[in-house]
């Protein structure tokens, strides 16, 4: 038995600079952007959305633009053969999450627990 629900809504930005990125939806959300202070400040930040809804997210990249998902778990494998199981397909496997497509082309990653609530929360899904 494993649990999941959504965590974040990753905003993919192709641009340049990712600050460009962080400015537009910090002022269109009305959220302050956290940028990060680590080695990888240049490709992620996120705005801080208050603590019961999901993340927001901001990374650079070298795709198109678009939106995806992060659906967290407590078990990426068991999620992983869930989604499989149900038409999902597996695009890249890294040491700390999965990229996978929905049938309808979709792109969105499996991820560890990242809200604070994960585990003490009653809106997570149970899953045999």
């Amino acid at each position: 038995m494993h649990k999941s629900r959504l965590a974040a809504l990753v905003i993919d930005s192709k641009v340049d600079d990712i600050e460009q990125a962080n400015v537009f939806w910090e002022k269109a959300l009305g959220l302050e952007c956290v940028r990060s202070r680590e080695d990888w400040s240049s490709r992620y930040s996120h705005l801080n959305a208050p603590d019961e809804q999901p993340h927001i997210l901001i990374q650079k990249t070298t795709h198109e633009s678009r939106v995806h998902l992060d659906i967290e778990t407590d078990d990426i494998a068991a999620e992983v053969t869930r989604l499989k199981a149900i038409g999902a397909q597996v695009v890249e496997a890294f040491e700390r999450w999965v990229v996978m497509q929905a049938p309808t082309g979709h792109r969105f990653c499996v991820v560890n627990p990242q809200r604070k609530d994960f585990n003490d929360s009653n809106n997570v899904n149970t899953w045999e």
